[in-house]
């Protein structure tokens, strides 16, 4: 079974700003392939999204309907629904992602 890859607002949004700062702050076309690596690691959900594993941040406080993705820094926060996956949150796993998970997921 196949599911649908779906990228919320939010997710685009963040894709697209992460790309914006990758252009100023390193080196010419880092960002694309950036780009295109997050798209596989999203598109790969459609065969297995369940692969993923649970954000710890969101376990230790008993969450278990999201699960995450790598390509490494970066973290692809998704939620399976029926036969679609959401993708809701790309960050740098190097920020704060306790803050970020519960004001973007959480309320």
């Amino acid at each position: 079974m196949c599911f649908s890859v779906l990228l919320t607002d939010d997710a685009a949004r963040d894709l697209e700003d992460l790309c914006d700062y990758i252009d100023l702050h390193d080196v010419p076309h880092k960002s694309e392939y950036v780009l295109e690596q997050i798209e596989k690691a999203c598109s790969s959900l459609s065969e297995k999204p369940h692969r993923g594993t649970y954000p710890k941040e969101l376990l230790s406080i008993g969450v278990r309907e999201y699960r995450e993705v790598f390509f490494k820094p970066y973290r692809i926060i998704y939620r399976v629904m029926e036969d679609n996956v959401y993708v809701l949150l790309i960050a740098d796993g190097r920020r704060d992602m306790q803050t970020l998970l519960q004001r973007r997921l959480l309320t």
